[in-house]
């Protein structure tokens, strides 16, 4: 089991821009494809982004451009760089473990972390 911790969050402006980390133990994260997640009140969990073990990146059509998925091996820790943030991105983000099936369904990841919420005024 790998057990995350989600970073970076809070409240900033339309335009802005915000790093989240994702801090892993437990487990090398260089070993899986760690993914990205929100989830924005009363809807379902969405991908947004992941990062495989080699390197590949995989983003949502609604941030891709704006988001870039980034890791340190040395640090065991995932980033995702979000900039030109629109208020649609408010949601609690959260990071996982993908343990099999397609990268772009929450149901194929584990070890989700508290999540950090993100907010972004108009």
């Amino acid at each position: 089991q790998m057990q995350l911790v989600e970073s970076g969050g809070g409240l900033v402006q339309a335009g802005g821009s915000l790093r989240l980390s994702c801090a892993a133990s437990g487990r090398t994260i260089s070993d899986y494809l760690m993914g990205w997640f929100r989830q924005a009140p009363g809807k379902e969990r969405e991908f947004v982004g992941a990062i495989n073990w080699n390197g590949n990146t995989y983003y949502s059509d609604s941030v891709k451009g704006r988001f870039t998925i980034s890791r340190d091996n040395a640090k065991n820790t995932v980033y995702l760089q979000m900039n030109l943030l629109k208020p649609e991105d408010t949601a609690v983000y959260y990071c996982a473990r993908r343990v099999g099936g397609s990268v772009y369904v929450a149901d194929s990841f584990a070890d989700w972390g508290q999540g950090t919420q993100v907010t972004v005024s108009a």
